[in-house]
């Protein structure tokens, strides 16, 4: 197929501000839950969420974890200078970073970099009474409103410790507010394991362990995957053609126990947009393995102009015996997958997700899964008094455009 013609000006409504959950629930399994089963649509509490699973299928979840990356400094001028951490820049096996007790290097965005004139900027921290200085370096400007920064510090500790110390938890800026204490428990699942996120898989914050308890009462099985969501996740639809719209790249870490997970299910349910697109990226690194590809990644318009010939199953077995041939346990590879209408998606047929942003490629993905019964459903969220985008309601999606 090709890539399809698509204006984004069609994916758009009126989202007033008050209908933007500024706060979580006091209870995350609290949450609404719009139900839509194939055209039909129903309400409930996420409580229920195992209700509307079939018994014996499987629910696969993100298990990255949100990193605090928002680091602030201050010149002696009393200038405030935040330091945004993207991803590690040259090196991305995530946990190798996190682990370092020296210096680490990453691609970041940087608030008021126009004040920042010298290269080097400090910071003492304090960890439980002893003095740390973090520096932070200015290696290069990429032209792009993004900074390569090397972080180092005086201290026997890890970067994960270094920024649990220092940093703050990277909120959506459509909250329209600072972080507060409650966004470090509360942005972030329950399930949460590897550091990496700078924004929340946010469907899977309604979970709880009651409601997982819920679901392994019903023999529905976990399988969990990796990948760590960017800033892009934010990034509007800023052109009118989508084929103009340059997606975010995005890494996923896929361990070999997950391929033998996968296999093994049947009826799978994705937690999030970034599970589903999980899911389809590593459908097409198989695609690509088979074809002997020279780049182990997935590229935007790769699924719109390349054939797919193998099932999801088949796929996953050609990744998962390249890990076997190649002496892996764990493979990380980037993607840049785009799902919009017009794409039939290989892995999952249900997605439990929130309600997203007007013009987004969220919304795009939603529409690839329901065509434009999407703007039933939103109707019915707004009308019916759901709280939207990432610490909103939830739905559950059953659809049709689903082929393996």
């Amino acid at each position: 197929m090709t890539i399809p013609e698509i204006n984004i000006a069609d994916y758009d409504y009126n989202l007033p501000t008050e209908r933007i959950a500024k706060y979580p629930l006091e209870k995350r399994d609290q949450s609404k839950l719009l139900v839509y089963d194939k055209g039909k649509i129903s309400q409930d509490v996420f409580y229920n969420i195992a209700t509307y699973l079939e018994r014996d299928s499987y629910l696969a979840a993100n298990n990255s974890k949100v990193i605090p990356a928002r680091l602030i400094f201050h010149k002696p001028t009393g200038a405030k200078i935040e330091i945004f951490c993207l991803e590690p820049y040259g090196i991305h096996e995530f946990s190798t970073i996190f682990s370092s007790r020296g210096p680490v290097i990453w691609k970041t965005i940087v608030g008021n970099s126009k004040k920042w004139k010298t290269d080097i900027l400090t910071k003492l921290i304090n960890q439980n009474g002893k003095k740390i200085q973090l520096t932070a370096h200015k290696v290069r400007d990429l032209g792009d409103g993004s900074f390569i920064i090397k972080f180092e510090w005086d201290a026997n500790i890890t970067f994960a410790e270094v920024i649990e110390l220092v940093g703050k938890v990277p909120i959506p800026p459509y909250l329209g507010r600072d972080t507060e204490s409650i966004d470090k428990d509360r942005y972030q699942t329950v399930y949460a394991k590897h550091d990496g996120s700078v924004a929340a898989p946010t469907a899977g914050l309604h979970f709880t362990p009651s409601v997982l308890d819920s679901l392994k009462n019903k023999n529905i099985k976990s399988v969990e995957l990796t990948l760590h969501v960017s800033a892009g996740t934010f990034k509007p639809v800023d052109t009118d053609d989508i084929r103009q719209h340059k997606m975010h790249k995005e890494w996923i870490v896929l361990n070999h126990n997950t391929i033998k997970d996968l296999l093994a299910a049947e009826n799978i349910t994705s937690v999030g947009t970034t599970t589903l697109r999980a899911l389809e990226s590593i459908y097409w690194l198989g695609v690509n393995l088979k074809n002997k590809a020279e780049i182990l990644g997935v590229t935007q318009w790769q699924l719109y102009e390349q054939k797919a010939a193998p099932s999801f199953k088949e796929s996953l077995e050609e990744t998962g015996n390249y890990m076997v041939k190649n002496n892996l346990t764990t493979l990380t590879f980037p993607t840049e997958i785009i799902i919009m209408p017009g794409y039939l998606v290989k892995s999952a047929n249900t997605l439990i997700t929130n309600f997203h942003q007007p013009r987004s490629t969220l919304l795009l993905l939603v529409a690839a899964l329901i065509g434009n019964n999407w703007k039933k459903v939103y109707q019915y969220a707004l009308d019916n008094g759901f709280r939207f985008l990432s610490y909103g309601d939830s739905s559950i999606l059953k659809f049709d455009n689903y082929g393996k």
